[in-house]
C-alpha cells in the first residue's frame, strides 16, 4: 500500500530592502528552508506596492527605511487594501519611536538586522501562525520604555528588580542572570515573581504586549 503524500504549503514571503547584497543573502538562505519561500523582493516602496498586487505574498520583510515612501507608511497603506498581509520589520533601526510607530501602524514583528537567520525564520513561521514577535534586544527598549513612562510602577520595584526585570527583557535565563548578578538561582526566581506580582503580569509576554499596546 502507498503512502499518502504529503503536501506542506510554504509561507510565501517578499523581502523590501535597499541593500542588493542584503537581500541577495536572504534569498539565499531561505531557498534552503524548507517551509518559507521567497516569491518576489522590492527596492522601494513602489516595487512593493506592485509586489503585492502581483503575488500577494503572506508576510512582507521590511526595512523601515526603505526609499521613497518610508515603511511605516507603506505598512499602514497595504494593510488598509490587504488586510491579510502581515509585516514584519527587520532593520537596524533601534530608536523608540520607529518601533512604536511601525508596531501602531500594524506590523506583526520588529527585530533588528543583529538577529540570526534562525531568529528571523522562526519569527516567519510565529507571524503565519497569528503571533506578534519582536526581538529581545527590542523587549527591552520597549519595556524601558513602558517603565519611563509608568513610574508608579516602576517604583514599587527594588533596584535589584528592575535589573532582573531589564535583563529577562533582553532574553537572559534564570541561570544566566544569576551568574551575571552572583545570587542564587532560586533568589532570582524570588525576585522574578514578586516583579510579576508587583505589576499584575504573570510572565513577561503579556508585560511586552501590554507595552506595545
Amino acid at each position: 500500500m502507498l503512502s499518502p503524500i504529503i503536501i506542506y504549503m510554504k509561507i510565501r514571503i517578499l523581502i523590501a530592502d535597499d541593500n542588493k547584497l542584503f537581500r541577495e543573502l536572504l534569498v539565499h538562505r531561505f531557498s534552503e528552508t524548507p517551509d518559507i519561500e521567497v516569491i518576489a523582493e522590492a527596492e522601494d516602496s513602489k516595487q512593493v506596492f506592485d509586489e503585492v498586487r502581483k503575488a500577494q505574498p503572506d508576510i512582507i520583510l521590511i526595512d523601515i527605511g526603505i526609499p521613497r515612501l518610508k515603511g511605516i507608511e507603506t505598512i499602514k497603506l497595504i494593510q488598509h487594501e490587504y488586510s491579510k498581509v502581515k509585516f514584519i520589520a527587520l532593520t537596524s533601526r533601534a530608536e523608540k519611536i520607529h518601533i512604536k510607530g511601525t508596531l501602531e501602524a500594524g506590523a506583526w514583528g520588529y527585530h533588528l538586522k543583529s538577529c540570526t537567520f534562525d531568529q528571523i525564520a522562526t519569527a516567519i513561521r510565529q507571524v503565519y501562525d497569528g503571533k506578534k514577535t519582536v526581538s529581545a534586544e527590542v523587549e527591552g527598549i520597549i519595556i524601558d520604555d513602558y517603565l519611563g513612562h509608568h513610574s508608579s510602577n516602576s517604583h514599587t520595584l527594588t533596584e535589584r528588580e528592575n535589573q532582573i526585570l531589564k535583563l529577562l527583557a533582553e532574553g537572559k535565563s534564570i541561570r544566566e542572570i544569576s551568574e551575571i548578578l552572583f545570587i542564587s538561582i532560586k533568589t532570582v526566581g524570588t525576585h522574578k515573581q514578586n516583579i510579576f506580582d508587583k505589576m499584575g503580569f504573570s510572565n513577561l509576554a503579556q508585560l511586552v504586549n501590554y507595552a506595545i499596546k
